[in-house]
């Protein structure tokens, strides 16, 4: 089994949703399985963090009519309903991250 690589510490990965949001809860569930599969498979992957568009009225206007959102690296996907999709984008966004240099022991 390949060794599993540390998150890249400024690459996040970022879903934009609402509370009782079904298409949010959705999104999610295909976004951390695909980040689990990358980083067992030795893959680039990165932290998932939720934001709640309802915290910031900025937020709320951007993306009310567009959720699920998912953001890497300041690319977006909008309306992220479509699971194929959802990898899709994910996989050409981290794969476009560097990989961390290798140590030597």
């Amino acid at each position: 089994m390949p060794p599993m690589p540390a998150p890249t510490p400024t690459l996040r990965v970022v879903l934009y949703g609402a509370e009782g949001c079904h298409l949010c809860e959705d999104a999610r569930a295909v976004v951390v399985a695909h980040l689990a599969s990358r980083a067992a498979a030795g893959a680039v992957s990165a932290p998932l963090e939720d934001v709640d568009i309802h915290t910031d009225e900025t937020l709320t206007r951007a993306f009310m009519e567009t959720i699920p959102v998912i953001e890497v690296g300041g690319a977006l996907l909008e309306l992220a309903t479509s699971a194929a999709r959802l990898r899709a984008f994910l996989d050409a966004a981290l794969d476009a991250v560097p990989a961390p240099p290798e140590t030597c022991p």
